[in-house]
């Protein structure tokens, strides 16, 4: 992750929380009081946020002893440990919420995307996340679906090229729409164009696109689509797909499976925070 970005983040989610100041904990605890909480795992799943702990908590408070047990991408279970974290129980209390909810999120997805990639079971065919995530938090989300075994997708609309069937009807078919882009972006820039035909595949194919993406195809489909398609296209399945027929897809042989549901269907891990004495 951006080390910058992530601070610029994390001070912003500190400032919505706290404002001007805890009501309870700067009452409670006027003067310097030492405490220790700790991270506890109530679920098994693959972690994530190692750096959203160290970083978290230093933001806060310079003297804060961060010591987090685990390392992004270790699979956790039930009554472990995953940070003890100690220093002065105003701040601790502080920046306990904000650290908790971001690593319940981003450990609900890498755990998610840990079960896509055991469930398609492919040495060859890789998992890659969409631009389907929370607004202010598709860094952190992306960054989870790679700790969970995924890969990334575009980041947003400004690093890729995807024709969808909207851009298609406006632009009044593939060829028209692929042939406005190309004449505009340079060769570093790939274009994918979304398919949801064999004729619209042959089509995209003919217009140059870099990446064809089967959009709600069966994967019985895909399969006698694919030879069609040069070795030098890389070829990428979505739509419909679920983890339950996610298995289907093994032997398809597209290049990526992207999958929406992996972000914003994710359950929120269960971690808890507790005072330690």
């Amino acid at each position: 992750m951006n080390q910058i970005k992530l601070r610029q983040q994390l001070e912003c989610f500190f400032n919505e929380d706290i404002g001007d100041g805890d009501k309870t904990s700067d009452i409670i605890f006027p003067n310097h009081q030492e405490g220790e909480i700790i991270f506890l795992a109530k679920s098994t799943g693959i972690f994530c946020g190692e750096d959203i702990i160290k970083l978290g908590f230093s933001l806060l408070d310079g003297k804060i002893d961060v010591q987090v047990h685990l390392e992004d991408g270790e699979r956790i279970e039930p009554g472990q440990t995953i940070a003890t974290v100690r220093g002065d129980i105003k701040n601790l209390l502080k920046g306990e919420r904000v650290i908790l909810n971001l690593i319940q999120r981003m450990s609900g997805i890498s755990t998610l995307t840990n079960k896509a990639v055991e469930a398609l079971d492919s040495s060859y065919t890789k998992i890659c996340d969409t631009r389907k995530t929370t607004p202010g938090l598709r860094m952190l989300e992306k960054y989870a679906v790679t700790v969970g075994g995924g890969f990334n997708h575009r980041f947003g609309l400004y690093d890729a090229v995807m024709i969808k069937d909207n851009h298609i009807s406006f632009a009044g078919g593939i060829k028209e729409a692929v042939r406005a882009v190309k004449q505009s972006i340079g060769h570093m820039i790939k274009v994918e164009v979304e398919t949801e035909s064999f004729e619209q595949m042959q089509d995209a194919l003919a217009a140059g696109a870099d990446v064809i993406m089967f959009d709600n195809i069966s994967p019985e489909d895909i399969a006698k689509w694919i030879p069609h398609v040069p070795e030098t296209v890389t070829t990428e399945a979505s739509g419909g797909i679920t983890l339950e027929n996610l298995p289907a897809y093994k032997d398809c042989g597209v290049d990526y499976i992207s999958l929406g549901f992996i972000t914003h269907s994710a359950t929120a891990l269960d971690i808890s925070v507790k005072a330690s004495f």
